[in-house]
């Protein structure tokens, strides 16, 4: 009973694995994201350079230059960018398609600004009704008048809970008695926090402070995080080095990504021929598996919306081989046993299990080595990498499977019986 549900729980199987595949990648348009190399933009490696305040990089350090960067690059107007922490000191930014890559990379390399302001009640309210008026270095910075407290001056802040365990954000103050000055000099006024000429927040002052303050009012946990980060990130005085600037026109993006999928379809297509040629109706069995196995890749990209890059169709060129390489090898050995005087069905089945070993052996050594460049690599290796990692396990599972699948359908029910038909 099993034997006989075995060949339709696999066709099964393969008909489901094209099914999703096909669900996830179509319509194609905007399923696939490109990378810098194939639409254009710019790619910037920033290194945070140590002061006398800020004598070491920690990773507390690189998390807040990391959120004040997304802040700034979301002020670019950039959609989807890609910000990476490399090593302890340094982040990888690529941002597609800017329109301005000087000011972008400007906009990166200067320190925060943390600006503590006296807001009008007037100007507290218009904040409140209008996020663009909040946000606007003309709207609600210009009208606040003088700086009262410059960022520099704070050591630092933290997320905390009250007595009631209501969220607030603690903060210390490097000269208590020019805050201490400050608090009494503008008690019961709104105190606003402007962070690059943008409204953070307003707290109203209720005591003198000198050393340590509190901020309290209506915030979520998730707010007062937010908040000591900005607070931090702003009051943080570490130098951010540009040690590689790479830019891409939109124009060659385009043009390398036109060639980049010309050079595949046609390595696809003659690889489709030599194995139609070489192993005749196997052969054709291993291209039908081949396509198979191009959706399966092509489904994870989009069902995980990776960023391709010209590396990354590398390496899934690279492991289409792969994936021939392991066909050859069944097939050869295939050949073999029927020259030996096997039957087809004998042939097939141990050609097989006898290839197996080799097959797994070759494909488990590049899944290794992909592991470790994707684990250790930065930047586009990484693309490389994860094509060539995932394509490789596909063309094991494609050539152990589903190959195998096509070969039993042909071979258990007697379609073609001719030795020739088969290389022999």
């Amino acid at each position: 009973m099993w034997r006989k549900l075995q060949p339709w729980l696999k066709g099964f199987s393969v008909l489901a694995i094209v099914g999703l595949c096909l669900f996830l990648i179509l319509p194609i348009q905007n399923k696939i994201k490109l990378g810098l190399d194939l639409q254009g933009g710019v790619r910037v490696l920033l290194e945070l350079r140590p002061s006398p305040e800020v004598p070491k990089i920690t990773q507390q350090i690189q998390a807040q230059v990391e959120q004040v960067i997304q802040g700034r690059i979301n002020g670019l107007g950039v959609a989807e960018p890609v910000i990476t922490p490399v090593g302890s000191n340094r982040i990888l930014v690529e941002l597609p398609n800017v329109k301005d890559p000087d000011e972008a990379v400007r906009t990166l390399k200067e320190v925060a600004k943390l600006d503590f302001k006296i807001v009008p009640e007037s100007v507290n309210e218009r904040i409140e009704k209008d996020k663009k008026y909040a946000d606007d270095p003309n709207g609600a910075y210009k009208d606040s008048g003088a700086i009262v407290y410059s960022g520099a001056d704070l050591k630092g802040a933290q997320a905390a809970f009250d007595q009631s365990n209501n969220p607030k954000i603690e903060f210390q103050t490097k000269d208590a008695k020019k805050f201490g000055e400050m608090t009494q000099a503008n008690m019961g006024k709104l105190m606003g926090i402007f962070l690059d000429k943008k409204f953070v927040s307003a707290a109203t002052i209720r005591g003198v402070i000198t050393s340590d303050g509190e901020i309290t009012g209506t915030f979520s946990e998730e707010d007062t995080i937010r908040i000591a980060n900005e607070l931090n990130a702003g009051a943080l005085p570490v130098d951010v080095a540009v040690i590689e600037n790479d830019t891409v026109g939109p124009a060659l993006g385009k043009l390398d990504l036109e060639k980049s999928l010309y050079a595949s379809m046609v390595g696809l297509g003659l690889v489709l021929i030599f194995m139609l040629i070489v192993y005749r109706l196997p052969g054709f069995m291993a291209d039908l598996a081949l396509i198979v196995y191009v959706l399966m890749l092509l489904g994870l990209l989009s069902g995980v919306k990776a960023v391709l890059t010209l590396p990354g169709i590398a390496g899934f060129v690279l492991s289409i081989g792969m994936a021939v390489d392991a066909n050859v090898l069944i097939f050869e050995r295939i050949k073999e046993e029927l020259w030996a005087g096997k039957t087809l069905r004998a042939a097939v089945q141990v050609g097989f299990k006898r290839a197996f070993t080799a097959v797994f052996d070759s494909h488990v050594t590049t899944i290794v080595g992909a592991a470790v460049l994707f684990m250790l690599g930065t930047g586009t290796v990484k693309g490389f990498a994860y094509t060539l990692f995932w394509g490789t396990a596909f063309s094991l599972f494609t050539a152990t499977f589903v190959t195998r699948f096509f070969m039993d359908v042909v071979v258990d029910n007697d379609l073609v019986e001719n030795p020739k038909a088969y290389g022999a």
